[in-house]
């Protein structure tokens, strides 16, 4: 075992970004993830690494498009409305087949919002967020732990499929401080032989979201959705508790998955059978697992800090064969897990 860091959860993602080989960071400061700018702005300099504080988070997204189509290891992150801003830039990256990493800590919204945690990003998050069409590859971590683990794959998965790649987190996951195991991680080989690195000695190449013929640009979204439809069937991650016998799934992630983890105990404790599906990728997301599910549940308990968006989802993979009740809290407000068992009780199988 490595050695054992309290972190706060901001930490712990900057952390595994250096660990994970990240080349340069361009941020900008936005509450609840101003730590994370922070802790990259005194690390990755001493590890010889580009750290920009840019002038603004339109800024930030395009210096790391430019870093990635060098070939770098680029990432940067916000929070809610900071993200709303680099939606273009992220599109121009899915569109120009770009790795990159961008971490969005959740906020309450809509509009400036404040400052607590929510999980009212899922559906920008998971549905691309910006023009065109496309998806990011979305990781949810549940803790600091995660957050640093998460963080490092999606480096790695960011460069084995050129095209960003999201880790979703919320003020709380963000801002609370839990021991975190520190290790290193081995660096996914990929060759990037598209990277601009100067056209000395070498083929021309070039690296465009732009396509004016439309046949050809058509065909190049077909290229991306069959990309998505690997990605979709190949990087599905989940974590259970108690799903043996249970009758009552409860689904739910992020913070809110921990919250559901322990009114799953409480449940059990009553002698109701209720598990937990806590989705680990948002995109894509885990289906397969959820599809089994619906063999032996008898109802769905989803449960997030919004009046309702992976909900769907949930919906639309269950497909009306077992009935899916929803329990959300918004504005900052974390659903307690005393909460979620009154409602399980309401909804558990005569």
């Amino acid at each position: 075992m490595g050695q054992r860091v309290l972190m706060k959860g901001n930490e712990a993602i900057a952390e595994g970004a250096i660990r994970a080989g990240c080349d340069a960071y361009f941020g900008y400061p936005i509450t609840p993830q101003t730590e994370l700018l922070e802790y990259m702005s005194a690390h990755m300099p001493a590890a010889g690494r580009v750290f920009v504080q840019a002038e603004s988070e339109l800024a930030a997204i395009n210096m790391v498009y430019g870093a990635a189509a060098s070939g770098k290891r680029a990432m940067t992150s916000s929070s809610s409305p900071g993200i709303s801003l680099k939606q273009e830039g992220m599109s121009y990256l899915a569109g120009a087949e770009l790795p990159a990493v961008i971490v969005n800590v959740m906020r309450g919204g809509p509009g400036l919002g404040n400052i607590a945690p929510a999980q009212g990003d899922y559906f920008q998050a998971t549905r691309g967020g910006g023009h065109g069409g496309y998806h990011t590859i979305v990781l949810a971590p549940a803790s600091a732990q995660e957050a640093m683990d998460l963080t490092a794959l999606a480096f790695d998965l960011a460069d084995k499929y050129r095209t960003p790649v999201v880790v979703l987190a919320d003020g709380i996951i963000a801002q609370s401080m839990e021991p975190v195991e520190m290790h290193d991680y081995a660096r996914l080989p990929v060759a990037k032989d598209y990277a601009l690195t100067g056209a000395a000695g070498r083929p021309k190449r070039k690296l465009s979201s732009t396509e004016l013929v439309p046949e050809r640009l058509e065909e190049h979204d077909r290229h991306l959705q069959r990309k998505y439809e690997e990605i979709a069937a190949a990087e599905q991650r989940w974590a259970g508790t108690l799903l043996e016998g249970a009758k009552v799934v409860l689904v739910a992630y992020g913070s809110v998955g921990r919250v559901a983890h322990t009114a799953a105990r409480m449940a059990r404790a009553e002698g109701l059978a209720v598990g937990l599906l806590r989705p680990i990728s948002l995109f894509p997301f885990p289906k397969d697992k959820l599809d089994a599910l619906c063999a032996q549940a008898k109802a769905f308990l989803v449960s997030e800090m919004s009046f309702g968006q992976m909900v769907e989802d949930v919906r639309l993979v269950v497909n009306g064969r077992v009935p899916v009740h929803f329990y959300g809290r918004q504005g900052g407000i974390v659903p307690a897990p005393q909460e979620l068992l009154e409602r399980i009780r309401e909804i558990y199988p005569a």
